[in-house]
């Protein structure tokens, strides 16, 4: 694209102006623009907290959050390689028994990490775990944005702490709030050297010349144009593409137009473009994350939507809902095959596996085994996510987004787990979770099939 085309969009961003995205609020959700310099202040009492929790010989921590929530604390859980720090997002019951089992509950802390206060995974999840930890709040500390229901439930039972969010930050643009720096504190990460390295970058994103946010998202914008829509991240350290499938999905995966983010995929291919995060050391993080938030706002400018919206998310929530409060068991059987959903490809599609089941390495295998089989075949870009977490990543684009995907999701039997206090277990939620994003797919026309885990 030409740059007089795009002359001054930095700036305009900087100064709040929505117009030159849909001009529907925009400017309200722009509060990550000022956050890494905002956070600066805020490392003093992280540091004091952080060292506050050692010393009381708490070394375990469990994060229990979905999406924005989740994401960036697993690229950095991952960047420094911590095998003391979990992040639990999800609400498959082998998942959830199988970390309780091996958690050291006498020596662990909670981070009960949501924007809104009311998500549903999260919630469950404390529910859960708040008996097993004896009901001691000096165990638990919440990370959400003031006045919500989890503020005042950390209040009511004395949670050891209470991380204010920034209500102008939507999750997926909040790594460099209190949702990634809390978690990074723990992860005993620098991070003024973190947060040097965001402003850095900021500063460098003000100008038409020299921007790395605007080179990155008029490069987006322009490849989305030219059939492009297919972005490989490569290479990934420490699975920094997690993060950024959020980023690019749920931010322009919407009016039937979208990036599908491909971490991980082959680069070449007329569907695909490349965007290469540079991180050689944990704190160029800070510099990443906020390059890629500012080209998914250059991005989204030039594909002409708001990138700060989900309309589409509510869709399988409200169905998975309807499912629970109807008490009838979900219905997860098998619908069609892998076969059958490949024999109605057409070109620049992708095949997205949505894996119902509990994260783990065999699990990853056989998913690997299918997508290389799939790519071989077809040629297609192909992509997967666990679920429920990814409808807070990739489910809007899913259903929002252009009508190019084939969707397979893979589903298991798994036991019951109580879920105290709700009159739902978690393998009635999960299955529920699975029904509602299928019949929401399907509902919108996609291209969609269910296996069995086992019929992989």
């Amino acid at each position: 694209m030409a740059r007089a085309a795009t002359a001054g969009l930095a700036a305009r961003i900087w100064a709040r102006d929505a117009s030159i995205w849909t001009g529907s609020g925009e400017d309200r959700w722009l509060g990550w623009l000022d956050e890494p310099m905002r956070a600066r202040g805020h490392v003093g009492r992280l540091t004091e907290f952080a060292a506050a929790v050692a010393a009381d010989g708490l070394t375990e921590v469990v994060l229990l959050g979905m999406g924005g929530s989740s994401l960036a604390p697993e690229v950095l859980r991952r960047t420094v390689k911590s095998t003391t720090f979990h992040v639990l997002d999800t609400t498959h019951p082998t998942a959830i028994s199988t970390l309780a089992e091996a958690l050291d509950l006498d020596h662990a802390l909670f981070l009960v990490s949501s924007k809104s206060g009311t998500t549903l995974e999260t919630r469950c999840l404390l529910d859960f775990f708040w008996p097993r930890a004896g009901e001691r709040g000096d165990r638990f500390v919440a990370i959400t944005d003031p006045g919500t229901e989890l503020e005042q439930l950390a209040r009511d039972r004395g949670f050891r702490d209470v991380f204010a969010g920034e209500p102008e930050i939507g999750g997926r643009f909040s790594a460099l709030s209190a949702f990634g720096l809390v978690p990074a504190a723990l992860l005993e990460l620098d991070l003024e050297a973190l947060l040097d390295r965001a402003v850095e970058t900021a500063e460098s994103c003000k100008g038409d010349e020299s921007n790395p946010g605007l080179e990155l998202g008029l490069e987006l914008g322009a490849g989305w144009r030219e059939g492009r829509d297919k972005v490989v991240i490569n290479p990934n350290p420490g699975g920094f593409g997690l993060w950024a499938e959020q980023l690019f999905a749920e931010s322009t995966g919407k009016e039937g137009r979208g990036l599908v983010p491909a971490p991980g995929e082959p680069g070449e291919g007329p569907d695909r473009q490349l965007a290469r995060p540079s991180i050689e050391q944990p704190s160029d993080l800070g510099s990443e994350f906020f390059r890629f938030e500012f080209a998914t706002a250059v991005a989204g400018s030039l594909m002409e939507i708001n990138p700060f919206d989900q309309p589409n998310v509510q869709e399988a929530k409200d169905r998975t809902e309807a499912i629970l409060a109807s008490g009838d068991q979900p219905s997860v059987e098998p619908v069609g095959s892998v076969d059958e959903l490949l024999s109605q490809a057409r070109p620049r599609d992708y095949f997205c596996v949505q894996a119902f089941v509990a994260p783990s390495a065999e699990t990853d295998g056989r998913i690997a085994v299918l997508r290389d089989r799939v790519r071989a075949a077809t040629g297609m870009v192909t992509t997967a996510g666990y679920g429920p977490r990814y409808l807070h990543s990739t489910g809007q684009l899913h259903k929002g987004g252009p009508e190019n995907g084939l969707f397979l999701q893979v589903v298991d039997d798994p036991e019951h787990l109580d879920i105290p206090g709700r009159p739902h277990g978690f393998r009635r939620l999960v299955r529920a979770q699975a029904a509602g994003d299928f019949e929401a797919l399907r509902e919108r026309g996609r291209r969609v099939a269910r296996i069995r885990l086992e019929d992989l």
